[in-house]
């Protein structure tokens, strides 16, 4: 019976099987022939150098990875600082991974993500990327609403708000200022809710690098919807309210122009061909416009390219600031998405003036900058200050909570790397304190090996600088020295560049350097100037700050006792137009 019944069911069994491929040709394997190599993978977010502010200690960033390989892959890893955070083994389609999250423990200082994908041959790719969450950002001028600096995202620092991305808008891998910059694509642009931002006065500063094809496009856009328009929404043109900055083809060129509405009708600011920027030269320019109730304002490279009287501008239906494109509200002229490049747009609750323009303008070629404001990290690079001896803080400030104050045998020196070029500005506030009679202030040179006494004694003047002060009949003259490579020239403004301890104030202390000449400012006046051939950096790896030492102590201008604030240092020569911008800040 049993033989029976296992028949029975064999036979069943045989009948549903060919059953079940009645029709269907046999499966047959196919050798998918030898793994030609590892794994492909591309890190979609983070972008290299991406930096992230927001006012939390502990914040997220959101991660997206794509791995492929042409085999099978067995393996995807993510790490965040050298310690896994996700790994992934089973997939729908083992050849293309595609993976987002977010991770939620990042914390303020620098970070790598790396992404690590294994095939079945057990080929590995590593992929890494480097980004940073910075402390909260702080306004930098007066009346600064909103801050985006494109370093990998389209964040509102001030207001912690990412914009809304229509299309597909890009960054270029470099910017002007920091890391990154935006890149215009096609069809593609940013919106931001103008909720907060619209006032009396409003004002708007960016760098821009121009791309002139498309040959017009819009750049900055806030205004009303054009629904009275036969074509509306594709064709809006309501020029009423808000403004409209753009640019237009000039015989080859391309003229910047600004449109504004009172309510009734609207008023134009064309610079003529004093707004124009010349494609060819392929370089950044900084654009700006004002707009207040007496008149409106566009600069270009801090120059006044056209100025009118107005009588204020009027908001009505303006929810949408554009960013980079006339779209949605300004597109019956064909002004749309601009595939230009734009860096640090900044807007204001208020009609900056030409200084302000100017200060920002030198503020972009800032490279290094300590405020003393309770501690010596430098706000650009994140790095802190070495301390020599026991330097302090003053208790008080020419601007912000406080200031360096120095002390015998103490100084702090920090690395030059990135900081020296063919041109060099520094700007600093200072109170004098005029014991000892004689000191460094600030100091890059080389060392003195040759020198009998080093390294207790150097004076090698032939590289880098020195700027020092010294006795003169009871008051204090600052001097400054520069080395060419084979000999050093002087900068002595004599009396003019005198300080006077008794008044015991607050003076504004800068220099520059060029491949021409040299000069001193004293409270935004020249004090000294003069020709010179082109500065020598060998062997200059480190800044001295209130000091003389450890490479200029020759004629003992040793430790300073005095107060320093506000440490700027430049890669370009400031003029002198700048340099006052700076002290007006």
């Amino acid at each position: 019976m049993k033989n029976i019944l296992k028949y029975a069911l064999a036979l069943l069994l045989s009948i549903a099987m060919t059953s079940c491929y009645d029709g269907i040709d046999p499966i047959t394997a196919v050798d998918p022939g030898p793994d030609a190599g590892a794994p492909l993978v591309t890190i979609v977010k983070p972008a290299e150098g991406l930096e992230i502010q927001v006012p939390d200690p502990i914040t997220s960033v959101n991660i997206e990875f794509k791995a492929e390989d042409d085999i099978e892959l067995s393996m995807v890893t993510v790490a965040l600082d050298g310690n896994q955070i996700a790994s992934f083994d089973s997939f729908t389609d083992y050849r293309i991974v595609t993976r987002a999250f977010s991770y939620d423990n990042v914390t303020t200082g620098e970070h790598v993500l790396t992404v690590t994908a294994t095939d079945l041959a057990g080929n590995t790719t590593i992929s890494a990327v480097n980004f940073s969450k910075e402390p909260p950002y702080t306004p930098l001028f007066s009346g600064e609403m909103f801050y985006m600096g494109f370093d990998g995202s389209y964040t509102d620092l001030v207001s912690i708000k990412d914009a809304t991305e229509v299309g597909s808008p890009g960054f270029t891998g470099s910017g002007r200022v920091g890391s990154d910059a935006y890149a215009g694509a096609t069809d593609s642009y940013l919106t931001f809710p103008t909720a907060g931002m619209l006032g009396s006065e409003f004002s708007a500063s960016f760098w821009y690098k121009v791309n002139a094809t498309p040959d017009r496009a819009g750049i900055l856009v806030i205004g009303p919807e054009d629904t009275a328009n036969a074509n509306y929404p594709t064709s809006q043109n309501n020029r009423k309210s808000g403004f409209r900055l753009f640019r237009e083809n000039a015989g080859g060129k391309q003229r910047i122009k600004l449109n504004v509405g009172n309510g009734t009708g609207d008023s134009w600011f064309d610079g003529g061909a004093a707004a124009d920027i010349d494609p060819a030269v392929n370089d950044w320019v900084h654009i700006a416009f004002s707009i207040s109730n007496t008149e409106s304002v566009v600069y270009i490279n801090g120059q006044v390219v056209k100025q009118g009287a107005f009588t204020g501008v009027d908001w009505t239906g303006c929810d949408i600031l554009s960013i980079m494109s006339g779209a949605p509200r300004f597109t019956g002229w064909n002004h749309k998405s601009d595939l230009s490049n734009m860096d640090e747009l900044r807007l204001f609750n208020k009609a900056i003036t030409q200084t302000d323009v100017v200060n920002m303008i030198a503020q972009g070629s800032k490279s290094f900058n300590m405020s003393f404001n309770g501690s010596y990290v430098e706000s650009i690079s994140k790095v802190d200050a070495a301390e020599v001896g026991s330097p302090g803080f003053a208790g008080e400030a020419y601007m912000g909570n406080n200031a360096y104050a120095g002390a015998t045998d103490s100084y702090l020196t920090f690395p030059t790397a990135g900081l020296l070029g063919s041109e060099f500005s520094a700007s600093m506030w200072y109170k004098l304190n005029a014991v000892p009679d004689r000191a460094g202030v600030l100091v890059v040179g080389p060392e003195d090996t040759a020198n009998a006494n080093y390294p207790a004694s150097q004076n090698n003047r032939k590289h880098g600088f020195r700027f020092f002060r010294e006795n003169a009949g009871g008051k204090q003259r600052f001097k400054l020295n520069v080395g060419n490579g084979t000999g050093d020239n002087w900068f002595d403004g004599g009396a003019a560049a005198d300080v006077d301890p008794a008044v015991n104030d607050w003076v504004h202390l800068a220099f520059t350097i060029s491949g021409t000449e040299c000069v001193v400012y004293i409270n935004g006046q020249v004090v000294k100037q003069g020709a010179f051939s082109g500065v020598s950096w060998e062997g200059c790896d480190i800044l001295s700050i209130m000091s003389g030492a450890p490479r200029f102590t020759g004629w003992n201008h040793k430790s300073d006792l005095s107060y320093m604030d506000e440490l700027q240092i430049f890669n370009k020569a400031l003029s002198q137009t700048e340099i006052q911008a700076v002290m007006a800040q």
